[in-house]
C-alpha cells in the first residue's frame, strides 16, 4: 500500500466534498472553573448514563485531568461522584465484556532535563466507570496504543512507536489472546504499516469491529509547516482485515476549515484536529468527535468512512442502494 501525503490527502478530501457544508457545532461543557476540555471521547454508555470522556486542562498547561461527563440542558457537566485520572487524551472500548478506559500519563523525564516530559499509555478496566483498576501501562514514550476484541474474541492491539523504529509515529498491529498477555514486548514487536512519510506522522483513535471482522481504524494524520513552526492535524481512517492482514489506504475525513470557528491553545495548534471517536448512525452518515486546537471539542456530521467496507460485493448499478 504506497503511502500517503498529508497534501494530498486533504486535496482529496476537498475534491470529495466539492464545497458542501456539513453540519457541525462545537460542544458545550461547565463545571470546570473555566477551563478547557478537548480530545473528548465519542458519546458512551455506562452505568445507564450517557457518557463523554474529556481531557480537562487550564489554557496553559499540558496537566490534564480525564472527567466524565453527562449532558444536561445542553451543557455536559461533570458527574460528581465519579472518579477522575490525571492522564491527556481519554479513550474507551470493551474487551471481554468490560469497559476499557485509557489515556496518556505524562512525567518528568528519566534524562533529568528540568521542564522535559516523558509520556506512557494507561489502561484501566472495570464493569463501569465506578469501579475502573488501572492493570496496563505501554511502553515509555508511546501514544496512541488502542484494543480491540476481535471477531474470534482475540485482542488486537494498534500501536505507535516514535524514534528509531517509528520516526515521528507509524502505526502498528500485533494480536494477544487475553488482557493478561500484554506486554511491552508485545507491543514493541508489532508489525509496522507503511503509510506515513518520514516527515509526517500519525496514529490510531478508535477502532470499530465491523459486521465482517474487518477493523475500522479512525485515526489522525499530520506534519508540520516546512519552517517547523505549525502543526497540521485532520482527522482520518483505515480498514485493516486481520485475517489477510491488509489494510486501505489511508483516507482524510476531515480537516480543521470544515468545522465551526473556535479557540486554539497557541498559534501554532489552530489547524489541529485530533480525533476522539465515531458514532455511526446506520444510515451511511457517521458524527465524529474531535479535540480542536487544543482548547475546543466539536462535532462533525460526516459519510460514514466504513461503509463501503462493510458493503457486499455486488454489480456497480446496486451499489447506489447500500446502505450500512
Amino acid at each position: 500500500m504506497k503511502k500517503v501525503a498529508y497534501e494530498n490527502a486533504y486535496k482529496a478530501l476537498k475534491g470529495k466534498l466539492r464545497n458542501r457544508a456539513l453540519n457541525t457545532s462545537k460542544i458545550k461543557f461547565g463545571g470546570v472553573a473555566g477551563k478547557d476540555v478537548y480530545n473528548i471521547t465519542a458519546p458512551f454508555i455506562s452505568s445507564g448514563k450517557t457518557i463523554i470522556a474529556g481531557r480537562v486542562e487550564s489554557r496553559d498547561s499540558e496537566h490534564s485531568i480525564i472527567t466524565f461527563f453527562e449532558e444536561k440542558g445542553g451543557t455536559w457537566l461533570p458527574i460528581a461522584d465519579a472518579n477522575t485520572f490525571n492522564m491527556q487524551d481519554p479513550f474507551f472500548t470493551r474487551i471481554h465484556g468490560e469497559l476499557i478506559l485509557g489515556g496518556v500519563e505524562i512525567s518528568p523525564s528519566p534524562c533529568g532535563t528540568p521542564g522535559k516530559l516523558t509520556w506512557k499509555t494507561i489502561f484501566y478496566r472495570g464493569e463501569s466507570i465506578y469501579d475502573l483498576k488501572r492493570f496496563f501501562q505501554g511502553p515509555e514514550h508511546m501514544k496512541d496504543i488502542r484494543l480491540v476484541e476481535l471477531s474470534d474474541q482475540r485482542i488486537g492491539v494498534f500501536t505507535r512507536p516514535q524514534g528509531e523504529k517509528g520516526g515521528r509515529g507509524k502505526i502498528g498491529y500485533t494480536e494477544v489472546n487475553s488482557l493478561v498477555e500484554l506486554s511491552e514486548e508485545v507491543i514493541n514487536e508489532a508489525t509496522l504499516f507503511n503509510q506515513f512519510n518520514d516527515d509526517e506522522w500519525g496514529g490510531a483513535n478508535e477502532i470499530h469491529l465491523l459486521k465482517n471482522g474487518k477493523l475500522g481504524v479512525l485515526a489522525h494524520i499530520a506534519c508540520f509547516t516546512e519552517n517547523m513552526t505549525y502543526r497540521h492535524y485532520a482527522a482520518a481512517a483505515f480498514v485493516y482485515d486481520p485475517v489477510t492482514k491488509e489494510y486501505s489506504e489511508l483516507e482524510m475525513i476531515a480537516s480543521r476549515d470544515l468545522f465551526s470557528s473556535g479557540e486554539a491553545k497557541r498559534s501554532d495548534l489552530e489547524d489541529v484536529v485530533f480525533s476522539g471517536g465515531l458514532k455511526r448512525q446506520g444510515n451511511g452518515k457517521a458524527t465524529l468527535y474531535c479535540g480542536i486546537g487544543d482548547a475546543e471539542a466539536h462535532w462533525l456530521e460526516i459519510d460514514d468512512p466504513f461503509c463501503k467496507f462493510e458493503a457486499p460485493k455486488v454489480k456497480a448499478p446496486e451499489l447506489a442502494s447500500l446502505s450500512c
